[in-house]
Order: C-alpha cells, then sequence, then structure tokens
C-alpha cells in the first residue's frame, strides 16, 4: 500500500551545500520529494510502497537519519491541522466543519491549540468523523494520521521533565 506523508527537519549547519544534501537523499529516498525552502529547514514528501503506515514513517526517518545523523525531526505531516485542512480532505466546506463543531459542543475533538486559529490532531478528527453518515474516511490516510501523531507526541513527550510527568499522569490519568 502507499503512504504519503512529510517528514520536516531542522538541518546543522555542517551541510551547507544543499545539491549534494538533495543528491544523497535522493539515492536513499528515491521516493520522495525533496525540498529546501527556508534556510536551514528540509521537508521531504513521501509516496512509500510498505505493509503499514508505521513501517513506512519509521523506515523513511531512518534513511533520512542515515544520510544527515544530526538532522532534528520537527514535524511528521499530517497532524496538525486546522478545519480548512479537514474540510479539503473530506470535500466538504470549511463552513461545514465549523457547522459540525458549533452542532456537536459535548462530542466534537477538543484543539491541541485553541485560539484565533485552533489545531487539531488530524487522526482525532477523522476518527470522530468515522461515525458520522456521509463521511467516508480513507483507511490509509487514517493509518498514517494516527501515525504521525504518535511520532510527534512521542517526540513532544521526550521533552518532558521526569518529575512533571509523574504529576501531569497523576493529574490526568
Amino acid at each position: 500500500m502507499e503512504y504519503e506523508f512529510t517528514l520536516k527537519f531542522k538541518l546543522p549547519t555542517v551541510d551547507a551545500d544543499s545539491d549534494e544534501l538533495i543528491e544523497r537523499l535522493g539515492d536513499v529516498c528515491g521516493d520522495a520529494l525533496v525540498g529546501i525552502g527556508q534556510p536551514g529547514r528540509l521537508a521531504l514528501n513521501f509516496t512509500r510502497d510498505t505493509d503499514s503506515a508505521e513501517l513506512a514513517i519509521v523506515s523513511a526517518l531512518t534513511d533520512v537519519k542515515n544520510v544527515i545523523p544530526q538532522a532534528e525531526l520537527v514535524e511528521v505531516a499530517p497532524d496538525f491541522v486546522g478545519l480548512t485542512d479537514v474540510a479539503e480532505l473530506m470535500g466538504v466546506t470549511r463552513q461545514n466543519m465549523r457547522k459540525l463543531m458549533l452542532t456537536h459542543p459535548d462530542g466534537f475533538p477538543a484543539p491541541i491549540h485553541e485560539g484565533s486559529s485552533s489545531f487539531w490532531h488530524l487522526a482525532v478528527l477523522l476518527q470522530w468523523l468515522q461515525g458520522r453518515d456521509g463521511y467516508c474516511i480513507d483507511p490509509l490516510l487514517l493509518d498514517v494520521a494516527r501515525t504521525t501523531m504518535q511520532v510527534n507526541l512521542t517526540k513532544a513527550a521526550s521533552q518532558i521533565e521526569r518529575r512533571i510527568q509523574r504529576v501531569v499522569r497523576e493529574l490526568v490519568e
């Protein structure tokens, strides 16, 4: 099965030659479109053919880290989304998604960031939509979204001090 996802990295300063870097990555990640836009950043859009999203993403992360060991993972996508992003994926309008949010205040998933722009984990929204009539969820997209969320959560959790982890676990469990 083909899984589509994006890996975003912060590059070490030692890898300044972007042409050489793209060539090295191309040798290992032939199933990715490599982009270097913002200085010091790298994005690889993968279409990887494997048995699972987990295998696709983990093998891609391994491939990149083998080429650029000092590269720092910033984010795996798709994961963090706004209502417009989800609407586009579902083939509906942003207003439709907003109406769902407003008419299901007790059931609609809470955002991970709320403000003038709110963001959710894509997997959480797709799982919620899966139980609604009229929404056809692509199982490959859901598998990728679940896996990208797990990678991003694991990355974020690795930065938490153990003392804070214990206190927060006690409060939320």
